[in-house]
């Protein structure tokens, strides 16, 4: 943890945008013992090391000090859960600064936008709007035909941390029967408990949701898992090179074949990176029938192009990778800091902490 806690550290905060005035006072109002410090600048800029040594605890969206600047620094936490676009940075390549991400902030609007989005696509709420814009009030047959409630449906959560966990509790409520798949093994209760930040009230701290839970990082063990019968797969990993194109033709065919054939086709979420997902054998697969429809915060590149042909997959519903946006957003992420800092002055370790060597 580095030195002894200092009586009244100095955060610096960096971002892309300048922060309403009204919001900076409520975040110095969090932390009256520190000295809160703003700073704005372009995405890919450095920051400047005569700003990095005045400063104790960097709070940032992307920008980064020179290794050589920050080896005094507490940590450095991030306003993202994933790291993928500061993945191959000195900091944290080449140096041992402590890294805190936001993970465990998401799951409350990741799973709201998650269960919209099945709603729309089961209840057909497309026709609903359509029809309103149009002033036609409509006949029931227009709606009745293939509507499906969510009783008695089974969802696999691929990645079961802070954001499946929500997402299995919401998923819940609407009487679905939760699958959990992580990459190692969770036999214990003790291995199945979040270890990341949780905001009060949300998630699934304990792991007691699912009705099992799965692991591997073999195409045999997660073909395994897509073989449960599943009527919804949510797509919650972190993008590493091992789950790059994890799930492509292959996959959607296994899920696809075990189907409840009482059940519409699977219908897949992905609220991770395009990249997991081999996008043409979605597209193929969507245009087959083979799965229902698919939800995606994340695709493949980012933006879209407006030619893809993704756009126009039936079935399909795009966001541009909004899912986890709130007002609340940044006040969470702030929580977060402000629990490692009491963790910095108390002497034990931080939450959210990236392991290096994993990737996340």
């Amino acid at each position: 943890m580095g030195d002894a806690a200092i009586p009244k550290p100095r955060i610096l905060v960096v971002f892309s945008q300048d922060f309403a005035e009204s919001f900076v006072d409520d975040v110095r109002n969090k932390f009256p013992d520190a000295e809160v410090n703003f700073l704005t600048l372009q995405p890919e800029d450095r920051i400047p090391a005569d700003i990095v040594k005045n400063s104790h605890i960097v709070v940032t969206g992307r920008n980064l000090p020179e290794p050589d600047d920050a080896k005094h620094i507490k940590f450095i936490h991030f306003f993202s859960a994933g790291l993928d676009k500061v993945i191959h940075d000195p900091v944290l390549t080449d140096s041992a600064i402590p890294v805190t991400t936001s993970s465990g902030i998401h799951g409350p609007p990741i799973a709201e936008w998650t269960l919209l989005n099945w709603l729309v696509a089961s209840r057909k709420y497309n026709i609903t709007y359509e029809n309103q814009k149009k002033h036609i009030w409509g006949s029931g047959n227009d709606y009745a035909s293939g509507i499906q409630d969510h009783v008695g449906k089974k969802v696999g959560i691929l990645g079961y941390g802070s954001i499946g966990r929500q997402i299995a509790r919401v998923a819940i409520s609407l009487g679905l029967t939760v699958y959990a798949y992580t990459a190692s093994p969770k036999p214990t209760p003790e291995s199945r408990r979040d270890p990341h930040y949780i905001i009060p009230g949300t998630g699934d701290a304990d792991g007691t949701l699912p009705n099992s839970w799965h692991h591997g990082t073999s195409k045999e063990a997660l073909h395994e898992f897509l073989s449960l019968g599943l009527d919804h797969v949510v797509v919650s990993l972190p993008l590493t090179p091992s789950t790059t194109h994890l799930l492509g033709a292959e996959e959607f065919a296994v899920l696809a074949s075990n189907k409840n054939p009482k059940h519409r086709n699977p219908y897949l979420t992905n609220i991770s990176r395009g990249k997991v997902i081999d996008q043409d054998a979605l597209i193929a697969s969507l245009k087959s029938g083979e799965l229902s429809g698919a939800a995606l915060d994340v695709t493949d590149p980012e933006p879209l192009p407006t030619d893809n042909e993704l756009w126009d997959a039936p079935n399909i519903q795009i966001s541009p990778h909004v899912s986890a946006l709130g007002e609340e957003y940044f006040v969470r992420s702030f929580d977060v800091v402000r629990e490692n800092l009491e963790r910095v002055r108390d002497g034990v370790p931080l939450i959210n902490e990236y392991k290096r060597g994993r990737g996340y």
